[in-house]
């Protein structure tokens, strides 16, 4: 309080009352993954596609990075920050184009061109030849890999064409030794029939990526471990984990490795989720055996979602199957805009699935549910809908994803709205301020239908008073408050039980 020693009118500015909680955002994903461009181990801002393809450019064809982010927008996410993993001083890669049919006399641009998996000098010694294919016709061709002048990898009655025949897709699904690249701005003509040596490799080697360059360091600022100085995070997604076990540089001890850190990464943050996702190409039977045998995660900061789904790649010309945790994580950001993070993020559409890896019934998610395995399944006439909401969590207080998220959005936001406390005097005053503040925030929850109760007694109870805060903790400089909440859960289960009755019998109480 100010000293008045001289006699005249003084004006003070007085706080109103305790600053109310404003609610934290419960929607900012991270990806963390492979890109042809940007910044390494350095989370990013990324608002928009045409921002990541400005600082990550746009679909590769080898990564699902960019699937991840585009279905995350693409499905109603907002912003996110994302990690480019790996370094720079990769060798120089061997290559070489395959030159198209000539047309009326004139050369066009080459429409394919094939790049060597092995990295240096060891892809000159890989040819790329075209013959005739077996079923022969103007558009079918057969594409053979040799090494050393043998042959190695055949790819038959292949062509540019769409669908399973697609030469691109078809190399990229099988081939040890090649990749196809596609100029998408020529014209799609047949290559010619001749040989192609590839040509170019030369540097060292490149280093394969390592489950370490996933989880990072949180010291050097790398991998996911990047994001601990990143507050805004609510949700972590890796998908291209599966990437680098389909390039053969991860195990699946070595997957297993990135998700437990993810897993980790998340606990000790306390105010996020991990969205996982199961191998590529599994059967139900296959994905409850692989949940309980190989992933065996228990976790109420982790979510599962199975199958893969096929979208359409630019980089390709041909629907291909991708991880489901960018289009998943959109879902979340987009239900939490409409309806709130208390609801459910489930029975949703999955926007920009054509198909699913596999389709399922009822009985077969009935092995799925119990386990933590939240399904995505397409219905007649409803599309592809994600139908499941639960955590890896064996405990049945944290069985459902929006119970453990929204209370990441109560602690969160308790925590950002109550720094005004620290350091004030630790008496009554205080604790009656401190009670009145989350009152008011709780009751505004309530009143959006977080939390189960008619009343605002039924839903909540705020305690700091004498009883939690003796002396012996006010010595120790501690204010202690106690807050209980009631959270909805989903109906997850809807049951209607019919019965028949004389029409003019009285209905029974």
């Amino acid at each position: 309080m100010p000293t008045y020693l001289s006699p005249g009118v003084y004006v003070e500015e007085r706080p109103g009352g305790s600053a109310p909680i404003q609610g934290v955002g419960t929607a900012v994903a991270a990806f963390v993954g492979l890109a042809e461009k940007g910044p390494f181990n350095s989370p990013t801002l990324v608002s928009n596609w045409k921002q990541f393809v400005d600082s990550f450019g746009g679909f590769t064809g080898d990564a699902y990075l960019a699937h991840a982010v585009y279905g995350y927008f693409l499905n109603g996410g907002g912003n996110c920050f994302v990690v480019r993993i790996g370094s720079e001083g990769s060798a120089a890669i061997a290559q070489g184009a395959l030159p198209p049919v000539a047309g009326d006399g004139k050369a066009a641009a080459p429409r394919l061109t094939a790049r060597s998996l092995l990295a240096g000098s060891a892809g000159n010694d890989i040819s790329v030849e075209i013959v005739d294919a077996t079923e022969a016709s103007d558009d079918n061709f057969k594409l053979v890999v040799k090494r050393n002048g043998k042959a190695d990898e055949e790819y038959d009655n292949v062509s540019l064409g769409k669908g399973k025949q697609n030469v691109v897709a078809a190399v990229k699904a099988a081939s040890k030794l090649i990749e196809l690249v596609e100029a998408a701005s020529a014209p799609a003509t047949r290559p010619a029939n001749g040989t192609v040596s590839l040509a170019g490799g030369a540097g060292k080697a490149a280093a394969k990526l390592s489950s370490d360059d996933y989880v990072g360091d949180v010291a050097d600022r790398t991998g996911f471990g990047g994001l601990e100085t990143v507050d805004e995070v609510t949700m972590v997604c890796v998908p291209d984990v599966w990437a680098a076990h389909q390039k053969g540089w991860l195990d699946l001890e070595g997957v297993k490795a990135v998700q437990l850190a993810m897993i980790a990464h998340c606990e000790l943050m306390g105010d996020r989720v991990a969205i996982l996702d199961p191998p590529p190409d599994l059967k139900p039977q296959h994905v409850l055996n692989w949940r309980r045998d190989e992933a065996g995660y228990d976790s109420k900061y982790a979510a599962l979602y199975w199958p893969w789904v096929k979208v359409h790649d630019p980089a390709l010309n041909a629907n291909i199957l991708v991880p489901p945790s960018g289009h998943v994580a959109g879902i979340w950001g987009r239900n939490d805009d409409s309806r709130g993070v208390h609801k459910a993020p489930a029975n949703e559409v999955v926007r920009g699935a054509i198909s699913l890896g596999c389709d399922l019934t009822s009985r077969e998610q009935e092995l799925l549910n119990p386990v933590g395995v939240n399904c995505i399944r397409s219905f007649p006439g409803r599309g592809v809908r994600v139908w499941g909401a639960r955590t890896l969590s064996s405990d049945p207080e944290w069985v459902y994803l929006n119970v453990r998220r929204l209370f990441n959005y109560l602690e969160e936001s308790i925590l950002t709205g109550t720094q005004w406390v620290v350091f004030e005097p630790n008496d009554d005053a205080l604790w009656a301020r401190v009670r009145r503040t989350i009152t008011a925030f709780l009751t505004n929850e309530w009143r959006k239908g977080a939390l189960f109760g008619l009343t605002p007694d039924e839903a909540f109870f705020v305690k700091c008073d004498r009883e939690t805060n003796p002396q012996e903790s006010i010595d120790l400089g501690q204010l202690i408050c106690e807050i209980g909440v009631a959270p909805v859960k989903p109906a997850e289960f809807v049951i209607f039980r019919l019965s028949q009755f004389s029409g003019g019998a009285a209905l029974a109480e």
